[in-house]
């Protein structure tokens, strides 16, 4: 269903040209209340396929070679998730549900090697290391944390980093040894995280603290925090490691802050209306007429991203450095969780 807003949107962007972004490839949305993914051809914005997932689909993450995609089926409010939809993006189709058994509620993921993909599962406070391709659990670490949400992994696939809302924590994990360092205090809701591409950096987000914090990935201790009102939700870092963008729940903004000096130097407000059964929905009606932008992802060439507004049911793709909106993406119910791959969908020329 199309609002006004979004209809004024499409107008906007046309008569500004219908500006594109220039990445090609395929964007996968997931759609907590439809219980689907959609396959977006990135370069047009048109919807490929749209597939069946597990119920209340939260999170995606992709292989390296961007050939297969894992969805987080967490579940909605009265019904506990605990499977993994694997999918290949060329043919888009589902090849395999993982059962994760007792781990329910799973939800972050990152994908780290051809074979290795770290899963959070909020209910039982671990982190499980996932072999996607064979659909077998190989790991399972104990997080100790309450709500163990997010988690990033540093490129060398060395450590894991899972951000803990409930604890007000970010726990570090070997992956080699499949083993629990410590907890470090970042502040009370803390839950958006995404470590530099270089990694040497976290930048960790806590939403009821409305802050921003720098984590060394090898001292492991706080190098800086500094304010970021509005309920940050979510942490993107561009792939030059310059800016590192926010999605703000409750404000309905999303901020750029420089990753050297940690100044802010812009923020935005997304000028969409929630959807009028917006109070059915996992953040009901808390925040007001905020669009609740959540899922965070920067285009490859570092020069556009794309933002879900969960109550808005749309993708928002804006210009990294400006924060202009140069289109708008008609997503399906609730869309949260997204990743971008330069695999293209049957049908789709891939581009670059």
């Amino acid at each position: 269903m199309k609002n006004s807003s979004f209809l004024l949107w499409v107008c906007v962007v046309s008569l500004l040209g219908g500006l594109q972004p220039a990445v090609g490839g395929t964007l996968l949305v997931a759609n907590k209340s439809d219980h689907t993914v959609d396959l977006i051809d990135a370069r047009s914005g048109e919807k490929r396929a749209t597939l069946p997932t597990g119920r209340a689909p939260h999170e995606a993450a992709l292989s390296p070679d961007g050939r297969l995609a894992v969805i987080s089926n967490y579940g909605p409010r009265d019904e506990a998730g605990s499977t993994l939809t694997v999918i290949d993006v060329a043919q888009a189709k589902v090849v395999r549900t993982i059962e994760l058994g007792k781990h329910q509620r799973p939800h972050g993921l990152a994908w780290y090697a051809g074979d290795r993909l770290a899963v959070t599962t909020e209910d039982s406070a671990h982190l499980l290391v996932v072999d996607p391709r064979a659909g077998t659990v190989v790991n399972e670490i104990k997080t100790g944390q309450k709500i163990s949400h997010m988690v990033a992994v540093t490129p060398d696939g060395r450590r894991a980093f899972v951000a803990n809302i409930g604890s007000g924590t970010v726990t570090a994990i070997d992956l080699a040894t499949a083993e629990k360092i410590e907890d470090i205090k970042t502040g009370a809701g803390t839950e958006g995280i995404a470590v530099t591409p270089d990694g040497k950096q976290l930048w960790v987000s806590s939403r009821a603290a409305d802050t921003l914090t720098v984590i060394s990935t090898e001292q492991l201790q706080p190098i800086a925090q500094f304010p970021c009102p509005g309920f940050p939700i979510r942490v993107a870092i561009t792939p030059d490691g310059k800016r590192v963008l926010v999605s703000c729940a409750k404000s309905g903004e999303v901020a750029v802050f420089d990753a050297a000096s940690f100044e802010e130097l812009i923020r935005r407000k997304l000028d969409l209306a929630a959807v009028a059964e917006s109070a059915t929905r996992l953040f009901g009606d808390r925040f007001g007429e905020s669009p609740v932008p959540i899922g965070l992802v920067v285009a490859p060439d570092g020069k556009r991203a794309w933002v879900a507004a969960t109550q808005s049911d749309v993708v928002v793709v804006f210009d990294t450095a400006t924060l202009d909106v140069v289109d708008l993406i008609q997503a399906g119910q609730e869309p949260d969780g997204m990743a971008h791959t330069a695999v293209a969908t049957k049908g789709q020329s891939s581009g670059g």
